[in-house]
């Protein structure tokens, strides 16, 4: 009889998959089991790598993607495994997670489910860990941040159960379906995950509709797993926003009673909006913030410059600038010089000096041809123009030199990231991920190595440092940045001790799978320079806009010219 099924639903996360799968084989060791991968039409080669890497896995291949919850009663149906395990492929189980979690559940009747220990990728517990039901008061608590100030409170704590201990068994009412491990015969008498959701809160009303049945749902914490947390979906963006309060909207409309859902939606559709308008506006300043800086800046310089010519020039020759000329004139021409920063990409937060100059430049070249253009009395002063683009580019660079020596500041000069890195790791295998680093397209400022066994001396002297028993001294004493982890060397649930016992020092972790080429962290997936994947560069957003403006600025160019080329041409009724 098959003891454990493990269901995992795929989309677009390759490399967390395989190395999810690692994870999974290695834990099944000893237990007779079945993996299904449904994979919901990803365009990043997962079947293919499925298919050459894991003969022994299950694969659901959809042509479409069918959601998170659809995906899973695929996989549902076929299973004939005592116990179901949903599992996200962005995890990594330790190797005696699945023989802890089924003598756990073996030994407790009442056990409908069980959820583990969770930590992310730098090594931080996972509050999602173990929550509450979202009830109206939860929910309100959870959307508004109180839960934040007062996490030991029972009354705000109750989403996150932040009350709780995170290192003690607890019944709770909400389990993650990142790890959601279920007795098949308690899954299919709650009728799977329901459907409507087609992403987030399929959790939440699983864990509930266990309950109703008698059911408890049970936090176990020792065993731990990482959970990378959400790489396939972008959770700071406005559409997960939408989707995650969306969902928990379904789940109070099914479960709760009539009044009660329409306070609890009421108040969702509150923090929807509520929270949608923060993001956007938080975006909209930050985007228009250095171009605002730049615009006053540039300004001030002009009409500073503009008044001098008048009173020391123009003034000789009983003459002035007109009003337009300052709130219309200038205005204008400073936002053709910001609006060509901005195609050249001078606006990022890694400020490229050569990118703002050479935006604000061919602004200037721009604008000279209008001028020039131009009928005389529309000519207002060449000098203006002249000496108001010397102040400008001095400006730009000036405040952007400000903005990068400002410790308030996320504005600064683009260098090349230089990487400390400590690579743990022993013979072959070590050297094997050792060059895999020298040959990513990074710069290694520092690599050493703590090798747990290299009598043949594959790896050159000068890169070994220390023991693994002095991983925190080395660690500090060098500045390490980031740790790099060969699972061939070591167990999974090694790698997740020392990832603890690091998380104080502020480094990345990456972890290198056996017949891997990639680096794989939380904030990025590194792979060799010379596996390069090219977008579709026409369809990102900056070739979009420099497209549009070249087209716009070809247009205007071509109708003010259009008076003097039409008495060029023969057949003027067709041109």
């Amino acid at each position: 009889m098959i003891k454990l099924t493990v269901v995992i639903v795929n989309y677009n996360v390759k490399h967390f998959l395989q190395q999810c799968l690692h994870s999974v084989v290695r834990a099944t060791t000893n237990i007779k089991s079945e993996i299904f991968v449904v994979d919901n039409n990803s365009t990043d080669n997962s079947v293919e790598m499925l298919q050459e890497n894991f003969p022994q896995v299950t694969i659901i291949a959809n042509k479409e993607n069918l959601g998170f919850a659809k995906a899973n009663n695929q996989a549902f149906r076929l299973a004939q495994g005592e116990y179901v395990l949903l599992l996200n492929p962005d995890t990594l189980v330790e190797e005696d997670t699945f023989e802890k979690i089924i003598r756990f559940m073996d030994n407790t009747a009442d056990a409908g489910a069980l959820g583990v220990k969770m930590i992310n990728g730098k090594g931080e517990f996972l509050p999602e860990s173990k929550r509450g039901l979202p009830i109206p008061s939860v929910a309100f608590y959870k959307i508004f941040g109180l839960a934040k100030f007062f996490p030991k409170s029972k009354k705000f704590g109750s989403y996150h159960l932040t009350y709780l201990s995170n290192d003690e068994i607890h019944s709770v009412e909400v389990l993650s379906g990142a790890f959601m491990f279920v007795r098949r015969t308690v899954l299919e008498e709650v009728g799977y995950l329901d459907e409507d959701y087609f992403m987030y809160g399929e959790d939440i009303d699983l864990s509930y509709k266990i309950i109703q049945k008698g059911y408890k749902n049970y936090y176990f914490p020792h065993t731990k797993i990482i959970h990378y947390k959400g790489e396939s979906t972008k959770k700071s963006s406005i559409n997960y926003v939408f989707v995650f309060y969306r969902a928990m909207q379904i789940f109070a409309k099914k479960h709760f009673k009539a009044r009660n859902a329409k306070l609890v939606q009421l108040i969702i559709n509150f923090a929807i909006w509520f929270r949608a308008s923060l993001a956007v506006v938080k975006r909209i300043f930050v985007a228009l913030l250095l171009p605002l800086i730049d615009f006053v800046t540039i300004y001030a310089g002009v009409f500073a410059i503009a008044k001098y010519w008048e009173i020391n020039v123009l003034s000789e020759r009983t003459s002035s600038f007109p009003l337009e000329f300052y709130i219309i004139v200038i205005p204008l021409y400073i936002s053709i010089l910001i609006l060509s920063m901005a195609i050249n990409k001078g606006y990022k937060k890694l400020i490229q000096l050569h990118r703002t100059n050479r935006g604000f430049l061919m602004g200037v070249v721009l604008i000279l041809l209008i001028y020039a253009l131009l009928p005389e009395t529309f000519r207002f002063s060449r000098a203006v123009v002249v000496f108001g683009s010397m102040w400008g580019i001095i400006a730009v660079n000036a405040v952007r030199y400000l903005l990068h020596r400002s410790p308030y500041s996320t504005f600064h000069f683009e260098g090349k990231k230089q990487f400390r890195t400590l690579l743990l790791g022993e013979g072959e295998e070590a050297h094997r991920v050792m060059k895999l680093i020298l040959n990513t397209n990074r710069e290694i400022e520092f690599l050493r190595v703590i090798s747990l066994n290299d009598k043949e001396k594959i790896i050159p002297a000068d890169y070994i440092v220390g023991d693994i028993s002095q991983l925190k001294e080395i660690v500090l004493i060098y500045k390490i940045k980031e740790v790099v982890f060969c699972s061939q060397t070591f167990s999974y649930k090694e790698i997740i001790n020392y990832m603890e016992l690091l998380k104080e020092y502020n480094v990345d972790f990456k972890i290198v799978p056996e017949n891997s080429n990639a680096l794989i962290g939380s904030n990025s997936i590194i792979t060799p320079k010379n596996h390069i994947n090219a977008p579709n560069l026409i369809t990102l957003p900056a070739n979009k806009l420099k497209k549009r403006t070249f087209d716009i600025i070809v247009s205007i160019l071509l109708l003010i010219s259009y008076v003097f080329t039409v008495w060029f041409v023969k057949n003027r009724k067709n041109y």
